[in-house]
């Protein structure tokens, strides 16, 4: 592990309230070093910088403390990371808190395969990568509502994102969605979805990214009652026609 990228992810985790052991640092920079190289064949992700990689990708999900404090006690939630991407923020949940056990579901499979090589090159345990739609696996009674968490960081309306999410929560979880900006109008623009689906706007958390001017925010969507049968809708229609 080079000096500069231990120092910057201490750093950067110190301005969350996060400290790691050599060991779990060791297993983010292998996880850097592998999305890099892994990028140069497949679009895992537009960010490379070392720097900007810890940020954007690393502290950004680990910034779920602020919200979820019982993380760093150990608690063993159960959780669905919807859209993950090249594994954020499931893979960085798991590697900081390895008392969780996660769900990594995304739709194209060469991104499954890749964070299946990660998992078993970190040796992850508790941690699965599918490949699938949200649409499809949310409608799943193997999945249905066994989660006491869900959370994304895909880049869709809050509306759409509640419809993938919410199904996988189980009664008396949360769905939590990472997003950027100001996101005031798009909250209320949804809270109508979000309750048609079992759920309540519980509160909007606010952050900036440490050491930068990037604002962040946390939307705690509680879930109150069962969603459904019908939903989630057919796969592509969350996206096409969300919910009003």
């Amino acid at each position: 592990m080079r000096d500069s990228f231990r120092m910057q992810m201490e750093k950067q985790l110190e301005g969350i309230g996060i400290s790691l052991d050599s060991g779990k640092l060791e297993q983010f920079f292998q996880y850097y070093e592998m999305l890099i190289e892994k990028n140069k064949v497949m679009n895992l992700t537009a960010i490379t910088e070392e720097k900007e990689v810890i940020t954007k990708h690393f502290v950004d999900s680990l910034s779920l403390v602020k919200v979820l404090p019982d993380l760093q006690k150990g608690k063993a939630f159960r959780i669905m990371d919807v859209g993950t991407g090249g594994g954020f923020p499931g893979i960085p949940l798991k590697i900081a808190f390895p008392a969780c056990r996660i769900t990594l579901l995304d739709s194209l499979n060469k991104r499954v395969k890749f964070l299946e090589e990660v998992c078993g090159a970190l040796e992850l345990k508790d941690i699965d990568a599918v490949h699938g739609r949200a649409e499809d696996f949310g409608r799943d009674g193997a999945w249905r509502e066994q989660y006491d968490l869900a959370v994304s960081r895909a880049v869709a309306n809050l509306s759409t994102l509640s419809e993938y999410c919410l199904p996988f929560v189980k009664k008396g979880g949360a769905f939590i969605s990472y997003k950027s900006g100001e996101v005031e109008e798009e909250v209320k623009a949804a809270e109508h979805a979000v309750e048609i689906l079992g759920g309540r706007v519980k509160e909007v958390y606010p952050f900036l990214l440490p050491g930068t001017e990037m604002k962040r925010s946390f939307v705690w969507i509680q879930k109150e009652r069962s969603t459904p049968k019908k939903y989630p809708r057919k796969a592509g229609l969350p996206s096409k026609e969300p919910l009003m």
